[in-house]
Order: C-alpha cells, then structure tokens, then sequence
C-alpha cells in the first residue's frame, strides 16, 4: 500500500524542491505524456515521456528527488490527484502515462482502455524488436475510469508499464541521479513510440 492515498496527504510530509520536483511543458498536439512516478520513484520513466514528447506534446512529470526512499512518494494511477496534472489531463485530448514495473525480464506491458492504439503501440514496438504484450495482470491493466490514462477528454488512453529490466538496458547507470547516459534502445523505444502517437486522437 501506498504510504501516500492522494496528494494532499503527501503534501504537508514532503517539501516541493527538496523531496519532489515537478516538470512540465504544454505542446500544441492534444497529446499529454505522463510519468506520475518519476525521478527516484520509478527511474528512467520520467526520461522516457520527455523525449517522447520533445516539443510537439504536452509533457509531465512528478518526480522523486530524495537521495533515498523515493517510493514513498508513490502515489497510484486511480488515486494521483496533483492539481497541476489534473488541470493538465482536463486539456488533454489524448493521455499516454508510463510507469516503471518490477519485472526482471525485458517487456513493455500495454494497458488502458485505448485498445487500438494500444495495440498500434504492441504491434509498432515487437516490429523495432522490443518485446510488447497486453497486459492482463490486475492492478497494472489501467482500465478504471479514474486512472490517469483515462481522464483525458477521449475517456480512454494508453498505459505503458516499461519493466526494470528493460529500463536498465536503456540506460548506462539507471540510478544515477541525474543526466543518465542512455543507450541506443532508449532512443530505439522513443523513436518507435513517437511515431505511435496519433495525429487526430479524438
């Protein structure tokens, strides 16, 4: 469980700056890319969504800074409530949310409740050789209403869970704590998943 059940639980134990920071940009797409848990907490996700969105997507990130313990700063899909990403999601037309999973085995499991574009991101990523695969495990399928892929104005988006083994082989150091040098699969997974984004989401 979660030591943290929404953000204004977390706000008043942990101080912006010091404990989290917060990135954020707006592009002109309608898409918004999310990493929710990102930094310290689930590392590499956060890289991840910002070079998939370079300057064409909306891009967001809360991200853990703590020198250790960032996973308490873990607050769940349904549950995240920070006012910024919700002011952010209610503009979206289109949300993709990555989070980092504990698999040891390389794989990107696809959830949400975007089924053809989630499949467009399967079928895209198993052809550039990274393992894909619908994910059927509960709890990592982002199918609720009120998880952060699907509150954009679609109702339905796309969740990426990138397993740890396949975020180490992405990057040289995958704690270091801040430029993490990265690898050729990094810029192979960005590539593959921005050419995934659809032009018109709705």
């Amino acid at each position: 469980m979660d030591p943290y059940r929404h953000f204004g639980h977390l706000q008043p134990h942990e101080q912006e700056g010091l404990d989290y920071t917060i990135l954020h940009r707006v592009g002109s797409s309608g898409i918004l890319m999310m990493a929710p848990h990102g930094g310290g907490i689930e590392p590499g996700t956060g890289d991840i969504a910002d070079a998939v969105a370079d300057r064409h997507h909306s891009f967001y990130c809360f991200k853990g800074i703590k020198k250790q313990g960032n996973r308490v700063l873990h607050i769940t899909s349904n549950r995240f409530d920070e006012p910024l990403a919700m002011a952010m999601v209610r503009e979206a037309n289109w949300v993709v949310t990555l989070h980092g999973c504990r698999d040891v085995d390389p794989i990107v499991w696809v959830g949400g409740r975007d089924l053809q574009h989630g499949d467009r991101i399967i079928h895209d990523l198993q052809e550039a050789g990274i393992p894909a695969q619908r994910c059927d495990r509960p709890g990592l399928r982002g199918l609720d209403p009120h998880n952060l892929c699907n509150r954009g104005r679609s109702s339905a988006g796309v969740q990426l869970e990138i397993s740890f083994g396949l975020r180490q082989m992405m990057f040289i150091d995958l704690y270091q704590r801040r430029i993490r040098c990265r690898t050729s699969l990094f810029y192979d997974l960005v590539e593959t998943l921005a050419g995934c984004m659809p032009i018109s989401p709705l």
